[in-house]
């Protein structure tokens, strides 16, 4: 299979590394610009957790040259640092990885739904700028039906949890009982709503959400309940909160050192828990020096999502059998997409030989009527067909990592694909 995966996520980089590598969702036609330079197919997946880079080799046969350059690029650093970091996946194991991430598996919050509406976008975006040819686009599809699959024949994401969930879980085991807190969400994206309907399950007794425009921030608070504000009004709704949970999209710290020591300032003996979830980070590290502040970011999140694994341990091996018969389904797709250009050609040149001896046949033959005719080109089809059956067969089920059947194909056959 010639599909390259380079990436890194949670498992191999702590978010200072994720956050340089995370590509905002209006930047994502940009990166793919820059891809472009490297590879002419590919799909950028970019999460709070991982950032991936799906390639397709082009004709000089590169498998991760293509994407690890373009991480090295958008990372801006050495490749000695990239590699410490980085995995590289080729062939089955890079499209078992997808399926894997598809299905929740390989998410901080098992089971959580949030990736198959980012692998949709990824996909969509990538095609838009004419980045995905038919494999990649079938890879993709499959991921994305595979990861519906589970969801319905298994229980991998009852109860579901997100990382927004369990960011108010943390809140929780630090603070205990959160019905007499205020909480501030700064974000009112996906992740902001899914942050709010958490809290409000949990009964805080006060919930603002901040957004760069109140709008958004009022679109959310109508449907679940709570106070709108801009991020202009931040200092002033920071000033009485017990808890923050930051989980905006934006380029550069929203609360910096120095609004915190403001802020601060103005509750010096009321404590703050702030847990950014965010990547890039919405809160300055240096933050969690500041007195009575209790920082905690989304690697934070781990050991509550380790119960959560542990709880599905048995769902996940249901949907690991899924898996591998998917992908033992995908495998077969793959090998007969490959000799498809090698069967065309065989078929195309049978064709050839008999349409050729078809009619000098009929013109040494009495006149035929149209029946007859049709008759005997039926007949000489399925012969051809017929002989074709079983060579065509092996051709798209024999697994060969040397390609023999292929190149004995063209060998006995003396066939040219580019011809055909």
């Amino acid at each position: 299979m010639n599909i390259c995966l380079v990436g890194i996520n949670q498992h191999t980089a702590p978010v200072a590394i994720r956050e340089k590598a995370a590509i905002r969702s209006e930047d994502l036609g940009e990166a793919l610009e820059l891809l472009r330079s490297q590879a002419s197919h590919g799909v950028i997946l970019s999460t709070c957790n991982r950032t991936e880079v799906y390639t397709i080799p082009g004709d000089n046969g590169s498998f991760e040259r293509a994407s690890f350059n373009f991480l090295k690029t958008h990372l801006d650093i050495p490749e000695t640092s990239l590699l410490k970091h980085a995995y590289i996946l080729e062939g089955e194991e890079a499209v078992e990885h997808l399926f894997r991430t598809a299905s929740g598996l390989d998410s901080m919050v098992i089971g959580e739904y949030e990736i198959l509406g980012q692998l949709r976008q990824a996909l969509k975006t990538a095609e838009s700028l004419g980045m995905v040819n038919l494999p990649l686009r079938h890879i993709f599809q499959s991921a994305i039906r595979i990861g519906r699959r589970v969801r319905q024949e298994t229980g991998i994401s009852k109860s579901p949890f997100s990382v927004s969930s369990v960011a108010v879980e943390l809140a929780v085991k630090v603070l205990g009982n959160l019905k007499s807190c205020r909480m501030l969400i700064i974000g009112a994206g996906e992740a902001g709503k899914l942050v709010a309907k958490a809290a409000k399950d949990r009964g805080v007794s006060q919930i603002i959400v901040a957004s760069r425009t109140q709008a958004r921030a009022s679109n959310l608070t109508e449907m679940l309940g709570g106070i709108p504000t801009s991020l202009d009004n931040l200092e002033e709704k920071l000033a009485t909160c017990n808890i923050v949970v930051a989980c905006a999209d934006a380029p550069r710290y929203l609360l910096d050192v120095s609004r915190m020591e403001k802020t601060m300032s103005r509750r010096p003996e009321l404590p703050l828990v702030i847990i950014d979830i965010a990547v890039p980070r919405n809160v300055e590290p240096a933050v969690a020096g500041l007195k009575n502040v209790f920082l905690h970011n989304i690697d934070d999140l781990s050991q509550i999502s380790e119960q959560n694994r542990r709880q599905r341990e048995l769902e996940v091996r249901k949907v690991e059998k899924i898996i591998s018969a998917e992908l033992a389904k995908f495998a077969a797709w793959w090998q007969g997409f490959k000799v498809r250009p090698l069967i065309r050609a065989m078929m195309s040149r049978a064709e050839e030989i008999r349409r050729s001896h078809l009619e000098r046949t009929v013109k040494k033959l009495p006149e035929l009527s149209d029946d007859e005719r049709f008759h005997l080109e039926m007949m000489t089809r399925a012969i051809v067909t017929k002989i074709l059956k079983e060579p065509v067969q092996n051709l798209k089920t024999k697994k060969s990592d040397n390609n023999d059947y292929a190149a004995m194909a063209k060998e006995l056959f003396q066939l040219d694909e580019e011809k055909y």
